[in-house]
C-alpha cells in the first residue's frame, strides 16, 4: 500500500475533525459596519449574472447600503447598519447559491488574510509544543511511556519533503493538511518526549504566527482604507490559466527529495542488514529537510511581516515562498507612466526665436488643463497632441505632449533587473508572454494592475489601477510602485536564504546520519535528531535575517523630472511656492516635517548592530562547537558556546553603535553652514535644515549644499568635478537653457560641487538623497572593496582556520587511533575549535582606530571617518598644494624692482614707490589689512602703510570694482575712479600679467629673484572705460609697471619634519602654483629630494596619460599648475600605485583633495568647499600637525599588531597545547567550557585595552617606520610565531610538571592557570603598556583565580581548585613566558 494512501487511512478522520473546527460554516469577518463573508462558486468564470443577483438580494435587505462580490477572493461585501447580522446575510447568500447551484470554495479564499483558523491553528500548534516541554521534562522523572520516535520522525519526513506532502494535501485538502502535520507533527513530538525537537517547532510556529497576525493587520488597514467604495471591493471572475508545465524546482526541493530518498534507503538497509529499528529511526530522523523549510518559511514570514509594515498586503502567502525560484519579472509598461500628459520636445519654426527663451514661456505658461495663457507679447495654446507659441501673432515654437514617466519608473526598473530578467511588456500581452515563459520553464513575477495579467503569474505583484480600482487577484497587493521595489528586492535575498537553508540541511542531515549511524543503538534517535533540530534552529535565525534584508533597504528615490534648468527663475519660484526673499521659518519647518515623514532613515539599534555582527566569520565556527555538543549531550557547553556568541555580537555592537556616535559627533563639530535667507533676512544656518523652496546666498569657497536653481549670479563659476569629471570651472547665470546634460544646465547648482570664482543666490530644488550627487550614490550597490586593516584581517582568518582546522582533524583521528569512541574524539576536537575562535578579532580595528581620531582630535585634528586612520598609515607621498605650509605663514614684501633695478622695501626711491602704490591700487585698498583673507593682499597693505605708499597721488580715489584672484586667471584686477578716469591695476603671476602688457615683457629678473626664493608679483595698469574692463578677455594693454619680491622664511623645524618623513618611505612633494624656481628654492632648503626635479605646468599638460603616470612618482615639484593639473597629477599618482595624502584649502584644490587616498584641508582659513571634500581638517597649516597624524595613523598599525598578536598568537598557543597535551595524553586536558574560559579572559579585555592605548613610547621616527607592511607583514608572522610556542610552552610545562604532584584534574587546572596567565603576562609586558592595559590584565588573572578556586565554579568549568604549589608551577611557567616576551621585545628594539 502507498504511503499517502496508508497515511489518509489514518489522518483522514482526524483531519475532518480539525478542519470542522477550524472553518464552521461560512467564514465570515466584520468591522461592524461592512462584514465580509465566504460566497461559493462565484470564482469560477461566467458567474456575472449570479454575482449581479447576490449584490441586487443583499442589497435589499433592510439597513443594507451596499453589496459588491470579490469573485477572486471568494467574498461579498457588505455594508450596512449595525443591527443587520451575519446570520441573516448568509441566508440570503445560500439561497443565491442554491438558486444559481453553486458549490466550491474559491481557491484563494482558503488564504485569506481575515480566515482566523490559520492563526488559531498555529496558536494550537504554539501551545502544544510549550505544553509538551512540560511533559517532556515530567517523562524523564515519572513512569510515562514516551511514544516510539518513528512516528514524529515520519511525520517530519512527509512534512518536510513537498512530493510527499503534496499527495497528504491532494488526499485531505490543504487546510486539513497543515492542521494534521502543525497539530499532530507538535503532538507527536511531544509525547515522543523530544524537547529539543519542541523548541525547534515552538520557535517555527512562533514565526508562521507572526506572518499570519502581519497579514491580518494589513488587511485591516487596506479594508480601512476601501471603506464603503463598494467598487473598489468588486472583482470579477477571471480564469485560472493552467501552468503549461510544473514549475522549476529549487534547492529547497532538490535537498529534500535527495535527502529523504537517501534517508529512506539508508534506513531500509540498517533494517534489512540488522534489523535494527532505533538505528533505521535515527536514519529517518537525519533525512528530514526541515532546515530547508524552515530557512524558507521563516524569510517568508518575516519578509510578509516587512511588507506588512510597509503598507502591501499578502494575499496569498504561498507567493513568497516561490520568490526563491523567480527568474523573470514581467512589466506592464503602463505602471511605468502616470498617465499625465507633460511638455516633452520644444523645437522652433521660426529662426529667429531663441530657444531657450521659447523653452522657457512654454514652461512658465503652458497647462493642458486649461485655456491659452499669455504673458506681454507671447502666447501659449493647445493645439491637438502639441502646444502652439506664439510670438507678437506669429508661431514660433511647438512643443510635443508626452506621457509623463512615473518618478518611480527607474527604481522600479532596477529592482527588476536585480531579481531577473525583466521584459516590459504592454499590459494587453502580458498574460500571453507570461504563458511563453512559463512554457520555456520560467518561474514569473507579473507587475501589473490588470486581473486577467496577474491571474496567470507565478507571483503577481499587484498595484492599483489609474481608476484606483484594486486587482484583488494579485498575490501581493502594493499600494503604489515604492512598495513594488520592496518585493522585487526580495527575490535575491530569497534565493540565498534557500541556498543558505538547503546547506545547513544538508550539514545537519549529514551529522545526524554519522551521529545515529554510530554509538549505543538504544540511543541513535536522539543523538541523529539534535543535528538537524540545531540546524532548523540556525536556518530559522538565517531565513528571518536573510527576509529583512528587502525591508533594511533604503526606500527608493522619486526622480525628479521637472525641467528646472529650463524654466525661468520666476516660474521655478512659483512651482517652489517660493520668493526671493526666501521662505518664513515656519514654513520650512513644515516643509521639512512633511520630508521626513515621507522617508525618515532608519537607526540602527543595538539589535540590528549585533545582528550584524553575527554575520562575521567567526560565527560558523562557534556555532558548530554548539552543535557537536549539543549533539554530544553536552547541552550546558552549547549553551555556553551560545552565549560567547551572543556576548562577542553584543560587544561588537555596542562597539559599533559607539563609533557611529563618535562618527556623528565629529561631523556634526564640522557640518556644513549655508547663508540662507528667511523672509529677506540673511542668516547662518546647518545645511541639513534646507528644504524645497529655501533661498541661499553663494560666494567662493563655498560648498553647495543642495541641488538649486540660479535666481541671481555675479562672475559665478562652479567647479563640477565631483559630479561630472570635468576639472575646468562652470560658469552659471539665470537664464534657462534647454541643454539636458548636467555638465550643460548653466542655470543650476548641484550639491556636492563649488563655488570657484563670484557670488549669487540660488533657490533649493531638491536636497540629500533626491539630489543628483544622491541618486548618483544609490546607483552602485556593491559593497566597498575590502582593504586595509579589513582585508589584512581576513588572509589572517584565512590562514589560521586551516591550520585550526588540520589540528582538529589530527587529533579527532589520533583519538580514533587510540580506539577511544567518537563521542570522546568529537569533544576534544570541538575543544579545539572552540580554541581557535579569536572572540576580540571583530572590533580589535574599529576601536584602534576610533581612540586614533579621538587622540587626533585632542590635537586638532579632525578625523572625518575613523577608517581614514588606517589609510594615513598606508601614505606614501605627501603633497602640499602652496609652500605656504612649509613656511612660518608670515609674507612680507622685501624688494621692489621696475624690472631693471632692485631695491629693499625700505629704501624705496618715488619711482619704486610709485610701483608699489600700483601694486596697492591692484589690491582691495578700500578695506582694513587685518579684514584681507589672503595673505597677498594683507602683505602689500602692510608694507604700504609702514612705508607711506597709500595708493600713489590720485587725490581722493573712489573704489568701483574688481575681478579677484582665481588660480584658472592668476591675477587679481581692481577699477578705481581717479581725476582723470577710471584706472584698471593689475596684480598677479609675472608669466599670467606680462602676457597680457602691451607690448609683452619678457624680464630676466624674475626668474632671478624667484631663484632666491622670492613669490614674485608683477604689477601693471592702464586707464579704462567702465566697469566693462573688469572681464578676463578684457584685461589686455596694460602697461608695466614694476615688480615685487614677497618671502616668507621656511619654518625652521619644517625641514626636520620632511627628513623624518623621507626616512620612513614617505616622499614630501608640492603641487603649487608658485613659480617654479620660488618652488624649487624652498625644495632645496628643506631637501625635498636627491636632486629636485621639477615639472611645470606647461610640461603636464603636454603629457599623455601614460607618460605622466611613469614621471609623476619621481617629481618634487609641480610648479605653476592649475586646479585641472593638480586633479589630474594626483589621479596620475594613484594610478603609478602611490597612496597620496593631498593639502589644500581653497574650493580650487577640492578635486585634488577629493582624488587623493587622504585629502586634509588645512587651516582655520579653509573654504567650506574644501572642508566638504577633505577626510582631514587640520586646525593649522603646520606641516608638523600633519604629520602627528600620519604618526598616529603608523601607530594604529602597531597597536592593531600587539592586539593581533594577543588574539591570534595566544589562540595558536592553545591549539598547540590542546594537540600537544592530546597527542601525550588520552585524557580531556582541557574541556570547551575551559577554552571557552580561557578566550573570554585573554582575547576580549586586554586586547581591546592594548588596541585603544596611546602609540608606545617610542620616538616618532620609530612609529613612522610602521605601516601595513612593517607592522601586519613579517614582524607580526614573527610575533604571532613567538607568542603561539610561547604559550604552548609555558602551558605545556606547568601542565607536565604538576602531573606528579596532582591529581589528573589539578593538573588540567595547573595547564589551564598557565596557560591563561602566560598570555595575560605577555600581554602585560607588551611595549607601551598603560594602565588601562594592566588593570585588564590584573583583572582577568583575579578572574582565574575565583573559577578556580571556588567549588562549585570550579566544578561547573571541569576544574578542581589549586594546592599553592601547584600555582607556584602555573605562575612561573607564565612568569618565564612573560620574561620571554620581554627579551624578544629587546632584541627587536
Amino acid at each position: 500500500m502507498r504511503l499517502p494512501m496508508l497515511a489518509g487511512l489514518i489522518l483522514k478522520p482526524a483531519a475532518v475533525v480539525l478542519d470542522a473546527l477550524a472553518t464552521p460554516g461560512r467564514r465570515s469577518w466584520s468591522s461592524g459596519e461592512r462584514t465580509h463573508l465566504e460566497v461559493r462558486g462565484f470564482h469560477e468564470p461566467g458567474r456575472e449574472d449570479a454575482a449581479r443577483d447576490l449584490e441586487q438580494r443583499l442589497a435589499a435587505v433592510e439597513g443594507v447600503h451596499g453589496a459588491a462580490v470579490n469573485a477572486a477572493l471568494g467574498r461579498v461585501v457588505v455594508g450596512h447598519e449595525p443591527h443587520v447580522t451575519a446570520g441573516a446575510l448568509a441566508r440570503v447568500i445560500g439561497e443565491v447559491e442554491r438558486d444559481w447551484a453553486l458549490t466550491g470554495r474559491a481557491p484563494r479564499g482558503e488564504a485569506h488574510p481575515a480566515n482566523p483558523a490559520p492563526a488559531a491553528r498555529e496558536l494550537v500548534a504554539l501551545g502544544t509544543a510549550v505544553i509538551g516541554l512540560s511533559f517532556s521534562a515530567l517523562g524523564r522523572v515519572l513512569p510515562v511511556r514516551a511514544l516510539p520516535p518513528v512516528v514524529p520522525a515520519l511525520a517530519a519526513l512527509v512534512d518536510s519533503t513537498p512530493g510527499l506532502r503534496g499527495g497528504i494535501e491532494r488526499l485531505l485538502g490543504r487546510p486539513a493538511a497543515d492542521a494534521v502535520f502543525a497539530i499532530g507533527g507538535t503532538a507527536s513530538q511531544a509525547l515522543a518526549q523530544r524537547p529539543i525537537a519542541l523548541v525547534t517547532d515552538a520557535a517555527y510556529r512562533w514565526c508562521m504566527r507572526g506572518e499570519l497576525i502581519a497579514r491580518g493587520q494589513a488587511w485591516e488597514r487596506w479594508e480601512r482604507h476601501t471603506g464603503d467604495r463598494m467598487e473598489f471591493h468588486r472583482a470579477p471572475a477571471v480564469e485560472q490559466p493552467a501552468r503549461p508545465r510544473p514549475p522549476p524546482v529549487g534547492p529547497v526541493e532538490r535537498v529534500a527529495h535527495t535527502s529523504a530518498g537517501l534517508g529512506v534507503a539508508g534506513a531500509a538497509g540498517v533494517l534489512l542488514a540488522r534489523r535494527d529499528g532505533r538505528r533505521a529511526t535515527g536514519l529517518l530522523i537525519a533525512a528530514a529537510a526541515r532546515p530547508a523549510k524552515a530557512s524558507r518559511d521563516a524569510f517568508a514570514a518575516r519578509l510578509a511581516r516587512d511588507l506588512a509594515a510597509a503598507g502591501s498586503l499578502v494575499l496569498e502567502p504561498d507567493s513568497l515562498r516561490r520568490l526563491d525560484r523567480v527568474d523573470q519579472v514581467v512589466l506592464s509598461t503602463d505602471l511605468l507612466r502616470t498617465g499625465r500628459r507633460v511638455i516633452g520636445e520644444v523645437a522652433v519654426t521660426d529662426e529667429s526665436t531663441d530657444l531657450d527663451e521659447a523653452t522657457s514661456v512654454v514652461y512658465d505658461l503652458a497647462d493642458p488643463d486649461v485655456p491659452p495663457r499669455s504673458r506681454g507679447d507671447w502666447t501659449v495654446r493647445q493645439r491637438g497632441d502639441e502646444l502652439e507659441v506664439r510670438h507678437r501673432g506669429t508661431r514660433v515654437a511647438v512643443a510635443s505632449l508626452e506621457e509623463e514617466r512615473h518618478p518611480l519608473a527607474d527604481a522600479v526598473l532596477d529592482a527588476a533587473k536585480r531579481a531577473g530578467a525583466v521584459v516590459e511588456t504592454p499590459p494587453d500581452e502580458v498574460a500571453a508572454r507570461v504563458r511563453e515563459l512559463q512554457a520555456d520553464g520560467h518561474l514569473v513575477a507579473v507587475v501589473s494592475a490588470d486581473p486577467a495579467a496577474l491571474a496567470g503569474a507565478d507571483v503577481g505583484i499587484g498595484v492599483p489601477a489609474v481608476d484606483e480600482r484594486l486587482p484583488w487577484q494579485a498575490h501581493v497587493l502594493c499600494p503604489g510602485p515604492r512598495e513594488v521595489c520592496g518585493v522585487l528586492d526580495a527575490v535575491e535575498p530569497a534565493h540565498r536564504a534557500s541556498r543558505y537553508g538547503a546547506g545547513l540541511s544538508i550539514a545537519g542531515s549529514t551529522f545526524g546520519a554519522l551521529f545515529g549511524g554510530f554509538g549505543p543503538s538504544a540511543t541513535a534517535a536522539g543523538r541523529a535528531s539534535f543535528p538537524v533540530h540545531f540546524a532548523t534552529l540556525l536556518a530559522l535565525a538565517v531565513g528571518t535575517w536573510t527576509g529583512s534584508e528587502a525591508g533594511r533597504r533604503p526606500l527608493p528615490i522619486p526622480a525628479d523630472r521637472t525641467p528646472w534648468h529650463a524654466m525661468s527663475p520666476e516660474a521655478v519660484l512659483s512651482r517652489l511656492n517660493s520668493r526671493r526673499a526666501g521662505l518664513a521659518a515656519d514654513e520650512s519647518e513644515e516643509r521639512r516635517r512633511a520630508e521626513a515623514a515621507a522617508g525618515e532613515p532608519e537607526v540602527m539599534g543595538l539589535a540590528r548592530a549585533s545582528a550584524e555582527e553575527l554575520a562575521g566569520p567567526l560565527t560558523p565556527a562557534l556555532a558548530a562547537g554548539a552543535g557537536v555538543s549539543a549533539s554530544l549531550g553536552s547541552l550546558t557547553d552549547a549553551a555556553l558556546i551560545i552565549g560567547v556568541l551572543g556576548l562577542n555580537a553584543l560587544i561588537g555592537g555596542l562597539q559599533r553603535l559607539g563609533a557611529d556616535r563618535e562618527l556623528h559627533h565629529l561631523i556634526d563639530s564640522s557640518a556644513l553652514q549655508v547663508r540662507l535667507r528667511r523672509v529677506g533676512t540673511a542668516l547662518t544656518a546647518r545645511a541639513d535644515v534646507l528644504v524645497p523652496g529655501d533661498v541661499i546666498e553663494l560666494r567662493a569657497g563655498d560648498a553647495v549644499p543642495a541641488d538649486c536653481r540660479v535666481l541671481d549670479a555675479l562672475g559665478l563659476e562652479v567647479d563640477e568635478s565631483s559630479l561630472t569629471g570635468e576639472s575646468q570651472p562652470v560658469t552659471k547665470s539665470p537664464p534657462p537653457t534647454t541643454k539636458a546634460g548636467v555638465a550643460d544646465r548653466t542655470s543650476m547648482l548641484y550639491r556636492g560641487t563649488a563655488i570657484a570664482a563670484g557670488r549669487g543666490s540660488a533657490v533649493v530644488v531638491a536636497t540629500g538623497e533626491r539630489t543628483e550627487a544622491g541618486r548618483t550614490a544609490r546607483l552602485d550597490g556593491d559593497a566597498p572593496p575590502v582593504t586595509g586593516v579589513a582585508a589584512r584581517l581576513a588572509g589572517l582568518t584565512r590562514i589560521t582556520l586551516p591550520v585550526t582546522v588540520g589540528s582538529g582533524a589530527a587529533l579527532l583521528l589520533a583519538d580514533l587511533a587510540r580506539g577511544n569512541g567518537i563521542s570522546q574524539a568529537l569533544g576534544r576536537a570541538v575543544g579545539l575549535s572552540v580554541a581557535a575562535v579569536p572572540e576580540g578579532l571583530p572590533f580589535v580595528a574599529t576601536v584602534a582606530e576610533l581612540a586614533s581620531a579621538r587622540r587626533l582630535a585632542s590635537r586638532g585634528v579632525l578625523v572625518r571617518s575613523p577608517s581614514t586612520i588606517e589609510a594615513l598609515g598606508r601614505v606614501d607621498l605627501l603633497c602640499f598644494d602652496k609652500t605656504g605650509t612649509l613656511t612660518e605663514g608670515r609674507i612680507r614684501v622685501r624688494l621692489v624692482s621696475d624690472g631693471s633695478i632692485t631695491r629693499d622695501v625700505g629704501e624705496l626711491t618715488p619711482a619704486m614707490a610709485e610701483i608699489l602704490a600700483a601694486a596697492v591700487r591692484a589690491s582691495p585698498w578700500h578695506e582694513s589689512a587685518e579684514s584681507l583673507p589672503d595673505a597677498t593682499d594683507r602683505a602689500v597693505l602692510d608694507a604700504a602703510q609702514a612705508h607711506g605708499a597709500g595708493t600713489g597721488g590720485l587725490g581722493e580715489p573712489t573704489w568701483l570694482g574688481e575681478l579677484p584672484f582665481e588660480p584658472s586667471r592668476g591675477y587679481h584686477a581692481t577699477l578705481t575712479a581717479t581725476p582723470d578716469g577710471p584706472l584698471l591695476s593689475v596684480k598677479g603671476a609675472p608669466e599670467a600679467v606680462l602676457a597680457r602688457c602691451d607690448p609683452p615683457v619678457s624680464l630676466d629678473a624674475v626668474d632671478r629673484l624667484a631663484h632666491q626664493g622670492f613669490r614674485v608679483l608683477a604689477v601693471a595698469e592702464r586707464r579704462a572705460g567702465g566697469l566693462d574692463d573688469l572681464d578676463d578677455d578684457r584685461v589686455r594693454g596694460l602697461t608695466f609697471r614694476g615688480l615685487l619680491a614677497l618671502a616668507d622664511p621656511v619654518r625652521p623645524t619644517a625641514a626636520q619634519a620632511v627628513a623624518d618623513l623621507r626616512r620612513a618611505g614617505v616622499r614630501v612633494a608640492m603641487i603649487t602654483g608658485d613659480h617654479p624656481s620660488t618652488a624649487a628654492a624652498i625644495a632645496a632648503e628643506l631637501s625635498l629630494g636627491d636632486g629636485t626635479a621639477i615639472m611645470t605646468g606647461a610640461e603636464v599638460e603636454a603629457s599623455d596619460d601614460d607618460e605622466l603616470a611613469a614621471r609623476a612618482p619621481e617629481i618634487t615639484v609641480f610648479a605653476r599648475v592649475s586646479p585641472a593639473q593638480k586633479a589630474r597629477i594626483v589621479r596620475q599618482l594613484n594610478r603609478a600605485g602611490r597612496v597620496v595624502a593631498m593639502t589644500g584649502d581653497g574650493a580650487n584644490d577640492v578635486p585634488a583633495i577629493r582624488l587623493a587616498h587622504v585629502g586634509v584641508a588645512l587651516g582655520a582659513t579653509a573654504t567650506p568647499a574644501a572642508r566638504e571634500a577633505a577626510d582631514l581638517v587640520v586646525a593649522d597649516d603646520r606641516i608638523e600637525t600633519i604629520i602627528h597624524a600620519i604618526v598616529e595613523g603608523r601607530a594604529m598599525w602597531v597597536s592593531v599588531r600587539d592586539a593581533l598578536s594577543i588574539l591570534l598568537g595566544g589562540n595558536l598557543g592553545e591549539v598547540g597545547f590542546t594537540v600537544g597535551a592530546g597527542l601525550v595524553s588520552t585524557r580531556d586536558t582541557l574541556n570547551a567550557r575551559q577554552l571557552l574560559l580561557v578566550n573570554l579572559l585573554t582575547d576580549v579585555l586586554p586586547a581591546m585595552a592594548v588596541a585603544v592605548r596611546p602609540p608606545p613610547g617610542t620616538s616618532p621616527g620609530d612609529l613612522l617606520s610602521e605601516g601595513p607592511e612593517a607592522s601586519l607583514g613579517a614582524v607580526l608572522t614573527q610575533d604571532l610565531i613567538a607568542r603561539a610556542v610561547t604559550t604552548a610552552t609555558a602551558a605545556l610545562a606547568g601542565w607536565l610538571a604538576a602531573r606528579p604532584v596532582a591529581t589528573p584534574r589539578q593538573a588540567s587546572t595547573t595547564g589551564l592557570v598557565a596557560l591563561v596567565a602566560a598570555q595575560l603576562g605577555q600581554t602585560v609586558a607588551v611595549r607601551g603598556r598603560t594602565p588601562l592595559v594592566v588593570a585588564a590584565g590584573a583583572g582577568s588573572l583575579l578572574a582565574l583565580a575565583a573559577v578556580v578556586q571556588i567549588p562549585g565554579l570550579s566544578g561547573f568549568f571541569g576544574c578542581s581548585p589549586l594546592l599553592p604549589h601547584q600555582w607556584a608551577l602555573a605562575l612561573t611557567a607564565a612568569t618565564a613566558a612573560a620574561v620571554t616576551q620581554l627579551v624578544l621585545q629587546r632584541l627587536r628594539a
